[in-house]
């Protein structure tokens, strides 16, 4: 095999943007108070304008730091041996298994996004994953995959093999396929997070855990918050494009292919992997950038939309109104976008 050339992160799905890590702001920031942190292999970051006088930053902080352990220690890690998900990785197949209603939630979301997409969502592709070195063990291999490996990964694969019974809080597998919810757990955290302030009365805050954001009313002075979308080359972080949240409430998340991958005699790999066929995604789509009023959903969608590629997502995109932005490979060493209707307002500076 000819020099091997690996990038890999923590999990195959928050590393491919810093959207939350380049903030502008017009003015002092000294009203926003801010809390810093680490949960599910990455940090997060809140910025919050108008924090509850009755509530101490340190007690808040620590009730933050409980509500993220929980989610991902004790029920979507697949790290944590005992967490709720390696356990039910673990459970026997046709086997009924008790489920909390954070797993049954997330659950549900992906395999309505997984029907959506025709499968190009599918949080059972672990072990494509892992056959393409993109794995937790970031182990190196050999030898691209031979098609008789990749076909006998994808029979483990198929959103089609998880049963789900909200009525009875069960979930249960016909298959003995292996769950990784990475893809659309960070989104759910931001989501919980989110109602958690919203329950304390927090009428302005920005929130981020590995790049996937919830954004709600505005910064001090009124003005709206302005998150700032990578450039998709493998380089020190760049500013691509800057754009304004209007004061509205959104949650935002993005996916891309150009930070991790591999070459291999002149052929790139991405750690996309298309769970219809088995293998990286080939084609012009470099990242994709979703706007939704779940940060889950964006999460999730933003990685479906990068599997599917230029054409087929934006005739979902399309279908779906949502508002997307996507940064496409031109023919030569640049980029092109195509921005939605329904993104294009947060663009204009004058419209905030």
């Amino acid at each position: 095999m000819n020099e091997l050339l690996k990038r890999h992160s923590f999990t195959a799905t928050f590393l491919v943007l810093f959207l939350g890590s380049v903030f502008y702001f017009t003015g002092g920031n000294e009203d926003i108070q801010q809390l810093n942190g680490f949960t599910m292999g990455t940090s997060y970051r809140i910025q919050i304008v108008d924090m509850p006088q009755d509530t101490a930053a340190e007690a808040l902080a620590a009730d933050i730091g409980e509500l993220l352990s929980q989610l991902d220690t004790e029920i979507f890690s697949t790290y944590a041996n005992n967490s709720e998900l390696s356990r039910f990785n673990r459970h026997g197949v046709n086997v009924p298994f008790i489920a909390s209603a954070e797993m049954i939630e997330v659950l549900l979301m992906a395999q309505e996004i997984s029907a959506l997409s025709g499968g190009a969502f599918d949080v059972t592709v672990g072990p494509l994953v892992n056959l393409w070195g993109f794995g937790p063990d970031l182990a190196v291999f050999e030898t691209v995959p031979t098609q008789s490996q990749i076909d006998a990964a994808r029979s483990l694969v198929g959103f089609q093999f998880l049963r789900i019974s909200p009525a009875n809080q069960e979930i249960r597998k016909t298959r003995d396929v292996y769950v990784d919810l990475s893809a659309i757990a960070k989104g759910y955290a931001v989501d919980r997070l989110a109602k958690h302030l919203d329950q304390l009365g927090v009428d302005n805050y920005f929130l981020e855990i590995g790049g996937e954001l919830k954004i709600k009313g505005s910064k001090p002075g009124g003005e709206g918050w302005v998150p700032a979308i990578e450039a998709p080359v493998d380089t020190a972080s760049q500013v691509y494009q800057i754009f304004y949240s209007r004061g509205d409430n959104m949650a935002v998340a993005g996916s891309g292919d150009y930070r991790n991958y591999f070459e291999d005699e002149g052929q790139r790999y991405s750690h996309e992997i298309d769970p219809r066929n088995g293998r990286p995604i080939t084609h012009r789509l470099a990242a994709a950038y979703v706007i939704d009023d779940s940060a889950a959903r964006a999460d999730a969608l933003a990685t479906t939309y990068m599997i599917l590629g230029p054409e087929a997502a934006q005739a979902l995109a399309a279908r779906q109104g949502q508002a997307v932005y996507f940064i496409y490979k031109s023919d030569g060493d640049g980029f092109e976008d195509y921005v939605s209707a329904e993104f294009s307002r947060y663009i204009e500076s004058d419209l905030q």
